[in-house]
């Protein structure tokens, strides 16, 4: 009797444990998203082998351009200065802008379910922030060695020492590492159990926050106060520095300003074609997000591609200086030469 009434009194209670326990764990497990779904440039299964083929090509051109300046740079003496020294560094974030979705968004145009890991998902944010903050203070830094090389010449080489440079280069990453830490901060402890639809071919962090079950205003709120400062820091500082450039080479008609100005006009023109894009997808509020794609493949694809356009078309000693390589590594007859013992070997 006593057994069966303890029976009677406990049962239930156990058997209300023993079903909800493994309900709630069975819900934890389902509930953390363990992969995002990239939605893409477009859901066209037709438009997939074109994106496919003109985006490596565009990559491929992204890595011979910026390589080729890097080459460039080292190889010729006469390019030992300090703005070329900044010009291959910038460079060399151009590839790793590039290089950092690029590649997958290639690879996914060629898979219908185009997917992302979370981890991989949070070091693709790691690693746009930190590359596009490091060229953000690159750009000021190549601004501020114009601004000596025009405005005080005769202190030039005195101010833009080899160590000031290398010391521009440091902080550009340092900064750039600190405000993508910043960024990573606000998102790597969001809870995410539901939607995982990405809209666009890589995890850009406001499109990844309104995907976290719970309120992401403020997140949302420092996130672009955060990437909205750095921007428009960075800008209005480059707007300062051109404007006083511009006024001094205004001021001297002499045929060595004639230099200063393309070189002047090359800067902008850089300056524009990224902060552009930047600055309408993390301060102007009221972008779609298909404005928002188009703007994205243009920071991380096409101004990649036109830095070495703009600075080799637009600077001679750069262009002597590809020529003289070309004439040293590629002499008339030696691909042929080349390409025929290759035929013989084989």
């Amino acid at each position: 009797m006593l057994t069966s009434l303890t029976d009677l009194c406990f049962s239930p209670i156990q058997a209300t444990e023993t079903k909800s326990l493994p309900k709630s764990m069975n819900e934890t497990n389902h509930s953390r998203v363990t992969e995002f779904v990239l939605l893409g440039l477009s859901s066209s299964r037709e438009l997939q082998p074109f994106l496919f083929l003109i985006f490596s090509l565009f990559y491929l051109a992204i890595l011979l351009g910026n390589f080729l300046i890097i080459l460039t740079v080292t190889s010729d003496s006469r390019l030992h200065t300090p703005m070329y020294f900044l010009l291959a560094n910038l460079s060399f974030i151009d590839v790793c802008v590039a290089s950092f979705a690029t590649p997958k968004m290639i690879a996914d145009s060629l898979v219908e379910r185009k997917t992302i890991s979370f981890d991989a998902c949070l070091a693709q944010i790691f690693f746009v922030h930190l590359f596009t903050g490091s060229e953000m203070v690159l750009l000021v830094s190549m601004a501020y060695d114009r601004y000596v090389a025009i405005c005080k010449p005769l202190h030039y080489m005195t101010i833009m020492s080899r160590g000031v440079c290398v010391v521009l280069v440091l902080i550009s990453w340092f900064v750039g590492f600190i405000h993508t830490t910043s960024q990573l901060a606000f998102t790597v402890n969001l809870p995410f159990c539901g939607p995982n639809k990405v809209d666009s071919f890589f995890c850009d962090l406001p499109l990844v926050t309104k995907l976290a079950c719970t309120d992401t205003y403020v997140v949302s709120l420092l996130i672009v106060a955060d990437s909205g400062f750095l921007s428009l820091s960075s800008f209005l500082l480059l707007v300062v520095s051109y404007t006083v450039i511009l006024v001094t080479v205004r001021n001297r008609s002499s045929a060595s300003m004639a230099k200063a100005r393309s070189t002047l006009t090359a800067h902008i023109t850089v300056v524009t074609l990224f902060f552009g894009p930047c600055i309408f997808i993390y301060v102007w509020p009221f972008s779609s997000y298909s404005v928002d794609k188009v703007l994205a493949v243009f920071y991380t694809i096409f101004t990649p591609i036109l830095n070495p356009v703009i600075y080799t078309l637009r600077n001679k000693e750069v262009k002597a200086a590809m020529s003289k390589l070309k004439s040293r590594y590629l002499k008339p007859g030696q691909v042929s030469v080349v390409i025929r013992n290759c035929f013989l070997e084989t």
